[in-house]
């Protein structure tokens, strides 16, 4: 039974997507962490990097504990009521149909020809200043952020998920909120936020490269280029900011044929990237549709074999046992 808490939260999301008239769990992780920041930085005998360790402690411990207490509270009540809640809670840690669907919103604006509601839209997305993308930039933050997003908003909550179960998944949920409300490089959060940003870098340090070898099996299957996404990987993942981004990033600019990164402008602030894959390829509304097509295929080929890999475990573990 176990076996299929997961395929099913998978195609529960497909079906559904995030529902708008219901508040998202993660957002229950984020009051929590936004209540522990107050308490701990008013205990202002505790040095900052401390008080981080301490907050990010205390909502990751706090979320493990209420998954846990739910799931047992259920199948106290009956075996099939516990199956139910951690198929919900599984659901509500991954997101691929409202990736789907954001990216599909930007698509649509820019096939509109409306480039100001495709900048809009593209803005909810992205942390870049996007009002003065032009088409080609609008697209290429779609991509990218469908890109990464593969990674740490399906593949990484999927991968935690098959192997602990619910808790497993809003483990890592609990860590990438954290990271996401903490960890930043400037005044406030460098060190408040040390110990968010490190932590969510270990949770998504393994999910990111397998996203790698799944990229490259969805690749195949849709008759895009493997070979070449493993020669943008290699040449381009490590040289990324984050430790772990540059790989899913990499891996699709690859596959797709097109160029991620470059000039980026962060509150009027241009930065520059390091470039990503090694053909420039046109980036456009199509490219945006053949990125969600990979993004599919690679969470659902990764999703059938974590299911295939653990029942060939079990299996020899009950045929040793035997």
């Amino acid at each position: 039974m176990t076996l299929l808490l997961m395929p099913a939260a998978f195609l529960l999301d497909l079906l559904l997507g995030d529902p708008q008239w219901f508040p998202h769990p993660v957002r229950l992780v984020g009051k929590l962490a936004t209540g522990a920041e107050a308490l701990f930085r008013a205990m202002r005998f505790l040095p900052l990097r401390l008080a981080g360790i301490l907050t990010a402690a205390t909502v990751i411990a706090s979320t493990v504990a209420v998954v846990q207490s739910l799931v047992w509270q259920a199948s106290r009540l009956h075996p099939l009521a516990g199956v139910a809640v951690s198929i919900l809670l599984l659901y509500f840690a991954i997101a691929p149909r409202d990736l789907a669907d954001h990216a599909a919103a930007v698509r649509d604006a820019l096939l509109a020809g409306d480039l100001e509601l495709a900048r809009r839209r593209v803005a909810m997305m992205v942390g870049r200043d996007t009002a003065l993308l032009d088409e080609e930039g609008v697209a290429r933050a779609a991509v990218e952020s469908v890109a990464e997003n593969t990674s740490d908003g399906v593949i990484a909550p999927l991968f935690y998920g098959i192997l602990y179960g619910p808790a497993g998944a809003w483990l890592y949920k609990a860590s990438n909120t954290l990271d996401s409300m903490f960890g930043y490089r400037n005044e406030r959060y460098r060190e408040f936020g040390w110990a968010s940003a490190r932590f969510d870098d270990l949770m998504n340090w393994l999910p990111a490269r397998l996203t790698v070898l799944a990229v490259a099996g969805a690749a195949f299957i849709l008759r895009l280029d493997p070979a070449a996404m493993f020669r943008s990987v290699t040449e381009g993942a490590r040289r990324h900011e984050s430790p772990n981004a540059g790989y899913p990033e990499s891996a699709f600019a690859g596959a797709l044929g097109v160029t991620l990164g470059g000039e980026r402008s962060y509150g009027g602030v241009t930065k520059t990237v390091p470039t990503l894959g090694i053909r420039e390829g046109a980036m456009e509304a199509a490219t945006i549709s053949r990125a969600m097509r990979l993004m599919y295929a690679t969470t659902t080929l990764f999703l059938a074999a974590g299911v295939i890999i653990l029942i060939f475990i079990h299996y020899i573990t009950i045929s040793t046992i035997l």
